[in-house]
């Protein structure tokens, strides 16, 4: 894998960790969960743990107390806007594609 393809590896996989705090706090198991059922992307624990340590280490998200091992998370306001930002541009990814398979390709599910 490239550096640029792991680059938007990591960054896909950072808005989906962040799109699932943003419904609020979460442990790590709630949120492979919330992943696989929004988004059909089964995240494994070593994935998962990773994604935390990057986002934990930018202050996008943050860990809170707990009164047992499960340690939850929560989305920062910066976390917040970086997910906007991202979604903003995934949403112009999608659209031009769209626009571009319909006219250019004939697609006519877009």
């Amino acid at each position: 894998m490239t550096p640029r393809e792991l680059d938007l590896l990591q960054g896909t996989l950072d808005v989906l960790v962040l799109r699932a705090l943003s419904w609020g706090p979460k442990h790590g198991y709630a949120i492979t969960q919330d992943v696989a059922e929004t988004m059909g992307v089964r995240l494994s624990a070593g994935t998962l743990y990773a994604v935390i340590a990057r986002l934990e280490a930018r202050g996008l998200i943050e860990p809170l107390e707990s009164d047992d091992r499960r340690r939850p998370y929560r989305i920062t306001m910066a976390g917040a806007e970086a997910l906007a930002q991202q979604s903003e541009r995934m949403s112009k990814v999608a659209s031009v594609a769209r626009e571009r398979l319909s006219t250019r390709l004939g697609w006519a599910g877009a």
